[in-house]
């Protein structure tokens, strides 16, 4: 069998090369040229797989070390047999924990504030009940919303409520254009009007969740902080944008290497399945060692946290690979693919729940 997969996914080796022939490829220029004779693709959310890719091709299996699937046909894939697969929630832990990192990189009392300090997480899928767990150990007080999610140990209020309540609102929702909640610009003109005036919109979910140009101008009118890992023309990002944006990052809230291998490994279960061969593979063995802060979530986040995850620089670097006001697509992907994974809290010792 032969697997095309993105260069960028972790540990393809490990997993798929006693199984097929793996060639790994730059996930944002595949062709169907690159992969009109093999078995298996492995992608990442840069890689539109639809009928241009696929057509006449033998591919029967496509996975996505993604959470998000907008970047698939999966009508196209299912009419014509294709088995597919994502993974969902892989790196939900170190959204959260990203999450976290900028409010507090933004605000250091955060850390002190308890219930004074009320987060607003819009989308309660795994990546949103994950930082609802994070976002109370650290004793905040959390409000979520999510038509289509029931969640027993969240506060859920009415999408107009959390706006008006929340001091930060973090945006964890897959992009959809179609349906009485579609996502598409979710965030726009009349969303932020409703937001307090010095509330604090995060996104690492998808850019085209907020209208950029709305953004802009709420900026430039109540000064607010956001912070944004996800942007709507992606990866065509404007210095302009860029300077109005309190903290930028590459797309890179979910890039721990925990996260990394979790969804290369979930769609390595996937696709044993799909092939009939049992799984007998753990990312966890892959991992090496790191240093180690035994301490409560709070103690060690006071001590530690620019060792853990040094956020600035992710800021640094983006908003250096601005050229002639835009920021360089192949700058942009080379911070991606040559991003230096950070670990999660838990491989760090450091106990969310003490």
């Amino acid at each position: 069998m032969k697997i095309v997969a993105d260069e960028n996914l972790a540990l393809t080796d490990y997993f798929f090369s006693d199984l097929a022939q793996v060639r790994s490829l730059s996930g944002r220029t595949l062709t169907h040229a690159d992969v009109h004779d093999i078995d298996a693709l492995l992608v990442r959310s840069v890689t539109k797989v639809n009928q241009a890719l696929l057509q006449n091709s033998q591919v029967t299996f496509v996975g996505s070390a993604t959470i998000g699937t907008d970047h698939i046909d999966c009508n196209y894939l299912e009419h014509h047999k294709i088995s597919w697969a994502n993974a969902a929630g892989c790196n939900a832990q170190a959204v959260a924990e990203y999450v976290v990192t900028a409010l507090l990189h933004l605000n250091p009392q955060l850390l002190h504030a308890e219930k004074t300090f009320t987060l607003g997480i819009v989308g309660l899928g795994n990546v949103g009940q994950r930082l609802a767990q994070v976002a109370q150990a650290m004793g905040w007080q959390v409000v979520g919303y999510d038509p289509f999610v029931s969640g027993e140990h969240i506060q859920q209020v009415a999408f107009e409520t959390l706006l008006q309540q929340a001091d930060a609102v973090s945006i964890h929702v897959p992009l959809t254009h179609t349906g009485e909640h579609a996502t598409y610009h979710l965030f726009n003109e009349q969303t932020f009007a409703q937001l307090k005036p010095k509330a604090i919109v995060l996104n690492s979910a998808r850019g085209a969740v907020i209208a950029e140009q709305a953004l802009l101008a709420d900026i430039e009118k109540t000064q607010r902080d956001v912070v944004l890992d996800v942007f709507e023309h992606e990866p065509n990002i404007s210095q302009t944008l860029l300077n109005a944006v309190k903290l930028v990052t590459p797309h890179i809230a979910g890039y721990s290497l925990e996260g990394k291998a979790r969804g290369t490994q979930m769609i390595y279960e996937a696709f044993c399945h799909h092939i009939s061969h049992s799984p007998n593979k753990d990312f966890k063995t892959q991992l090496p060692d790191c240093e180690q802060f035994k301490q409560p979530l709070r103690t060690a986040l006071a001590q530690h946290l620019g060792q853990i995850y040094n956020i600035a620089q992710d800021d640094q670097n983006l908003c250096a690979c601005v050229q002639d006001g835009m920021v360089s697509q192949q700058a942009f992907d080379a911070l991606r693919k040559n991003y230096p994974l950070r670990r999660e809290w838990a491989s760090h010792g450091i106990d969310i729940h003490a």
